[in-house]
């Protein structure tokens, strides 16, 4: 190989017609009822439908979970029943058992195919049961599952307040006055100046809280004030939005929610890369400051505090590739991250790319792979899982990112392999938990490596090589 063909080039895209190997979207609600406490989610389709939530969510017989299925019938289905009927009694027992404060309707595919018209029967049950009804078609025919969270998002975006009422000022207030409690007048004053004046800030995705804080207090040192999450923690607190207002996203899945805050409610969305390892987590900063004509300070010193304290794991991976088969819509911004921690990563495979709501991470990631002097990867949109397959073959990558269903099969052939949806469900936002990122990606290195003195390494490598997938 000549130096040239190792000089980092221009992001390539492609774009092949494979299947998406991912979970059905419904499976938000097993995050998304657990961070809007409020909340009570129904989702409306088959028993298929149940069968996965109850199998991908894993409740256990004595709890509670708010969330429950309306399993479809022939009757409903041929259309021998009232649809509205049938849905007014289930929410009323939903309200007498739960009484939640708002109930979000989970489309299927069952009901896209049969065209039940939930946005029809959502607002005049909301009147006759006067409790919020939000439909959200979260199906499988979207491209991954973590859509069904952008689903669920932007029907909540047309639900935001564009001012607060006496009643929600009484109630926030008190808010206030319980997380100020014990602390002197002069402290919570002095909290306040330090704020600098600029429009006002509402951040979108579902993060757990321990995060929503960290990324909070990482604007609160810049100077800049956060009016509001969506979604909030509960129902009843959802941030006001106001034609002006900017938003920035957390996730790269979100742009269905950042279109409508833009679209329908007149925001400005700030283009940033998401804040995931300490690259984005500065660069998402930086962004949020430079749009409010604000001078970041003390990022410098605290990235390289944080690059620091990952040596022990990127010592690990520093010179080996992984390859991503696409999944869960995270892939760019987690190779980005992994090449500059020294890896390098011969194709992303992503089951959709929105270019213009992704753009900042894509350039980041241009420029991450300029300064790490490392060849740019080639991104597959919808990528045909026996084709890459074969270039997995032809690589022999250290690590391939990948859906579930691929993941023993890849063992088999001697192929490190690491559970995509993994990164879903754990906490890689922010400055203090890349160390988490790095703990899921060396896991199977460390693991395969504590087995090379057994031989099996090499045993089944031999075995993948002469051997056909």
């Amino acid at each position: 190989m000549t130096l040239a063909d190792t000089q980092p080039q221009a992001l390539t895209f492609e774009c092949e017609t494979g299947n998406y190997h991912t979970f059905c979207p419904i499976s938000c609600v097993a995050w998304l009822y657990q961070k809007i406490e409020d909340s009570f989610f129904l989702v409306i389709g088959t028993k298929t439908c149940g069968y996965f939530l109850q199998n991908a969510m894993g409740v256990m017989i004595f709890a509670e979970p708010r969330y429950a299925m309306a399993e479809l019938e022939e009757g409903d289905i041929s259309a021998q029943l009232n649809d509205y009927e049938e849905l007014k009694r289930l929410c009323l027992q939903i309200k007498r058992d739960r009484n939640p404060s708002v109930i979000v309707w989970i489309g299927t595919c069952t009901t896209e195919i049969i065209k039940m018209d939930l946005e029809g029967m959502a607002p005049k049950l909301e009147s006759e049961l006067s409790i919020p009804i939000v439909v959200a078609r979260a199906n499988g025919l979207d491209y991954a599952f973590t859509q069904g969270e952008d689903t669920v998002l932007a029907a909540m975006v047309h639900r935001c307040p564009e001012k607060a009422i006496e009643t929600e000022k009484e109630e926030r207030n008190a808010i206030a006055k319980l997380l100020n409690f014990g602390r002197k007048k002069e402290d919570i004053a002095t909290d306040e100046a330090e704020y600098i004046d600029h429009p006002p800030l509402v951040l979108f995705g579902s993060l757990p809280d321990p995060v929503v804080t960290q990324l909070t207090l990482e604007l609160k040192k810049q100077g800049i004030k956060v009016s509001g999450w969506l979604p909030s923690k509960r129902y009843t607190e959802l941030p006001i939005i106001q034609e002006g207002y900017y938003v920035a996203g957390v996730n790269p899945f979100l742009s269905r929610t950042a279109t409508t805050f833009m679209r329908r409610r007149k925001c400005k969305l700030i283009g940033a890369p998401f804040p995931i390892g300490p690259d984005g987590t500065r660069a998402w900063v930086e962004k949020i400051c430079s749009v409010f004509n604000i001078e970041p300070k003390g990022l410098d010193e605290r990235e390289a505090q944080i690059w620091h304290n990952l040596e022990e794991y990127t010592s690990l991976i520093r010179g080996k590739s992984v390859f991503f088969m696409g999944d869960n819509l995270l892939e760019v911004s987690l190779a980005r991250f992994l090449i500059r921690c020294g890896m390098t990563c011969p194709e992303i495979g992503i089951p959709y790319m929105d270019k213009r709501y992704q753009a900042a991470e894509l350039a980041l990631l241009e420029q991450t792979c300029r300064e790490m002097n490392v060849p740019t990867p080639t991104i597959v949109e919808k990528p045909d899982n026996y084709n890459q397959l074969q270039r997995i073959k032809t690589l022999q990558p250290d690590l391939v990112i990948t859906g579930m269903a691929h993941a023993n099969p890849l063992e088999a052939r001697g192929i490190n392999t690491k559970w995509s949806v993994e990164f879903t469900f754990a906490q890689i936002h922010g400055f203090a938990n890349a160390r988490d990122i790095l703990e899921l990606v060396t896991r199977p290195l460390r693991r395969n490596d504590s087995l090379k003195n057994l031989g099996w390494d090499k045993l089944v490598k031999d075995e993948f090589t002469s051997s056909e997938i």
